[in-house]
């Protein structure tokens, strides 16, 4: 944990895990509060009662599971009597105690109770059987009793872990502003039964979290914000700008307090916030990151990180079955496809042509596993995204997965107008019937635009047919 306040936006392409960075920086502002103990929850039920008001309760217990007979042994085994006679550190003449309990707050007209030394007030009474049960007229005595039950009975139910959150996490967008982040005036439905609407200056995100730090001064507190660059920040933060800088928070050597916008009310940011924020810098049609925030953020780089994918074993080189290997050997095996080098091949491939922004993020592949997997990814994922970074070029597309020299069949992303054109390729034997359904199917834009630059998904690919249930098709890639 910091000791003084820290400003930090990772950034990276898609998929290099900065997200998942700030939900690992949550954890180190969550604190995990243990349920509070059984004994300890007991031991607060029974504090100062007597042993009558102990035995009461368990006859109050025991009413509740549909029980209003009771034997002493019952009596002296229930946790009640059993956590009383520990807590008075008794172990002995405990059925004597009972037994002296039961039958002085027996009532003098009894017919099964013979005892002289009894007390004003009678709770108990006892058939036949030998077995006790409490005197109707005796239940209003107890009600304070009754309500100490219920507590002890939800307080167990309640009595689960606790995480305790010093963080607040957002997502900017277009549309976020300062009302959200800081303060605004937003409605509130009114209480009363014709519902009438009112306006209120509300605290935001920031405020909020900002109020809780100031509160909690020995505990560190998070802003952690997704996508920073998404929304106008000069707008999100206003005034806060200047109050963010490390030097200039609450009770530091610079403090800087403003008068908020809307409430008017003095602030400052407390020492004790710290803020985080992810940005994409492969969004580019994105508000412009303020260079007002860059003086006041440290910047760290979240590059792709191959090494940090698996290799995928092809158990029968004749279907898509496949697992995941710990197999590390740098000789290449036939039916191996190492999902590191496949990334860094595409990636060298990417930044060559459509520059280091557009590269290839390793969560796209972090959790594949088989080659079905894979070929899923490639085809809803990876090739999506380079299609639209390069526009939809075919001769792009094909120099990234090296299809320029293969035959047609063997081809991860295919010409469109050779698809519709069988003739071009007559060895490959294809049908245009075929290709049609194939291309109906993918949904292909077939505008001017796209007409002389489509470009269509190998079917057998997304089939996990033909050439593309074997390894060396994927192992190409890796150079």
């Amino acid at each position: 944990m910091p000791n003084t306040p820290v400003n930090i936006i990772y950034t990276g392409v898609a998929g290099t895990g900065k997200t998942y960075q700030l939900l690992q920086i949550a954890q180190y502002y969550t604190d995990h509060l243990a349920a509070v103990d059984a004994k300890q929850l007991l031991a607060q039920l029974l504090y100062e009662l007597s042993w009558r008001e102990v035995i009461c309760l368990i006859f109050l217990e025991l009413k509740t599971q549909q029980q209003d007979l009771v034997k002493v042994p019952e009596i002296l085994a229930h946790e009640f009597f059993v956590a009383k006679a520990m807590n008075n550190e008794r172990d002995k003449n405990l059925s004597n105690t009972a037994w002296s309990v039961l039958q002085m707050h027996s009532p003098m007209h009894s017919q099964t109770v013979d005892y002289k030394k009894r007390a004003s007030q009678a709770y108990f009474d006892k058939d036949e059987s030998g077995a006790w049960f409490l005197l109707a007229e005796s239940m209003s005595l107890l009600a304070e009793l009754s309500e100490r039950l219920a507590e002890f009975r939800q307080a167990q139910r309640d009595s689960v872990p606790v995480n305790k959150q010093r963080f607040s996490m957002v997502s900017f967008h277009q549309a976020y502003g300062y009302e959200e982040f800081v303060e605004g005036i937003r409605p509130v439905i009114g209480a009363n039964t014709q519902a009438q609407i009112r306006y209120d200056i509300q605290d935001g995100a920031f405020l909020q979290l900002c109020q809780r730090a100031a509160n909690d001064s020995e505990q560190r507190y998070a802003m952690l914000i997704d996508e920073i660059n998404r929304a106008n920040v000069s707008r999100v933060f206003g005034e806060l700008l200047s109050l963010i800088e490390s030097d200039k928070r609450a009770g530091l050597a610079n403090e800087m307090q403003v008068q908020l916008a809307y409430s008017g009310r003095a602030f400052s940011v407390p020492a004790n916030v710290d803020i985080y924020a992810t940005m994409n810098t492969q969004d580019h049609s994105l508000a412009p990151l303020d260079m007002a925030l860059r003086r006041r953020f440290r910047f760290i780089d979240c590059p792709p990180r191959p090494e940090l994918l698996p290799i995928i074993n092809i158990l029968d080189n004749k279907n898509s079955d496949s697992r995941l290997t710990n197999n590390s050997t740098d000789k290449q095996s036939t039916n191996e496809i190492d999902l590191a080098k496949l990334l860094s091949g595409l990636n060298h491939r990417i930044i060559q042509t459509l520059g280091q922004e557009a590269q290839l993020g390793h969560a796209f592949l972090c959790s594949v596993q088989t080659l079905e997997q894979l070929q899923i990814a490639l085809t809803e994922q990876i090739i999506p995204q380079l299609a639209q970074a390069a526009a939809g070029q075919v001769h792009i597309l094909q120099y990234l997965f090296h299809d320029e020299q293969q035959t047609f069949s063997e081809q991860f992303i295919q010409d469109i107008q050779a698809a519709l054109n069988p003739s071009r390729h007559l060895s490959e034997q294809a049908s245009t019937d075929n290709y049609s359904q194939m291309f109906a199917s993918q949904q292909i834009f077939l505008g001017q635009e796209m007409s002389n630059n489509g470009y269509v998904i190998n079917p057998d690919l997304i089939a996990k047919t033909g050439e593309f249930a074997q390894a060396a098709i994927y192992q190409r890639l890796y150079e």
